[in-house]
């Protein structure tokens, strides 16, 4: 839980990967310099790298939520946790009232991006790889041990062996827009953070169900601290949790950075995390805000492809 102020790995991982990554955005970069054919080749060579996405029609959602799903929401967590420290600190009446809003028409990432995808950003542009140092780490105030960060560290730029599947963390809210950015440049599409009414509609449909499959929690449906395995996992292991539009881990798995700023310096995240069980926060219309230079191991993010 977030808290405080704050391919086939098969080939990707070993010595050949710095080479792979290299090669795929040159690829990708030839592409747009050729134009027509040439992008679509490059997208087939690709493999899925450059990240999947489902279509969400312009139109009307209902956003928020009502008391009734609100309270039922710390009912969950009293009934994980046996305590109820979400209700005594309010964590989810800063959500807006049950309304119906209005989007465009944009596509999203199906899952989180995941390391394999985000190493070639890094092979491409020299960005810095997903990290923390310890002083900022106990910066951040959190309830985590730094030792838990070490998982997820990245080493000469590749990521944790056996984890090119798992959703990349430790990125800012400035790295995923880095990353949103490049993608643009290589694929002459214009690739961005969702914002929180895109992301909300994507992953709870138009009728507001309180989760993404529904308005029953189910354990069996998302990656979070019910059932385990309590670390991230490879994204879309779970289908059965899949929203309306066939977004997938939007609940669970990782918290997710959004476009919406929450205040100053912050922005909202949505979705919950493995670290979570209950599960009242990984509602679509939970939400929370966090400091944009956070790099924490329970928050990634998706993108949106403009039309």
């Amino acid at each position: 839980m977030v808290r405080g102020p704050a391919m086939e790995d098969i080939g990707r991982t070993g010595a050949g990967f710095g080479r792979w990554a290299r090669v795929f955005a040159a690829a990708l970069a030839l592409a747009v310099v050729s134009g027509g054919g040439a992008t679509t080749a490059a997208e087939n060579r690709a493999k899925g790298h450059i990240p999947r996405l489902v279509h969400v029609p312009g139109g009307e959602f209902i956003a928020g939520s009502s008391p009734a799903e609100r309270e039922r929401a710390y009912g969950l967590d009293e009934a994980a946790y046996g305590h109820s420290v979400t209700r005594r600190d309010r964590w989810y009446e800063n959500e807006p009232a049950r309304m119906v809003r209005r989007t465009g028409a944009y596509s999203i990432t199906t899952t989180p991006i995941t390391n394999h995808q985000y190493a070639a950003f890094i092979a491409a542009t020299g960005h810095g790889a997903p990290d923390v140092d310890f002083a900022t780490w106990k910066s951040y105030g959190l309830i985590h041990p730094y030792g838990r960060t070490r998982r997820h560290a990245w080493a000469a730029g590749r990521p944790p062996t056996g984890r090119g599947r798992h959703p990349v963390v430790m990125v800012s809210h400035g790295d995923a827009r880095a990353y949103a950015e490049w993608l643009t440049q290589v694929t002459g599409k214009r690739w961005r953070l969702p914002r929180e009414a895109e992301w909300e509609k994507a992953a709870r449909g138009t009728k507001g169900a309180m989760f993404p499959w529904g308005g029953a929690f189910d354990a069996r449906r998302l990656n979070s601290h019910d059932q385990g395995p309590f670390d991230t996992i490879p994204v879309g292991r779970f289908p059965l949790g899949a929203s309306p539009y066939g977004l997938l881990d939007a609940a669970g798995q990782v918290f997710e950075w959004t476009a919406t700023g929450a205040a100053p310096g912050r922005f909202v995240v949505k979705g919950g995390s493995w670290d979570d069980k209950g599960c009242g926060i990984c509602r679509p219309a939970a939400r929370h805000g966090r400091p944009a230079d956070l790099r924490h191991i329970l928050i990634g993010f998706r993108l949106v492809r403009e039309e």
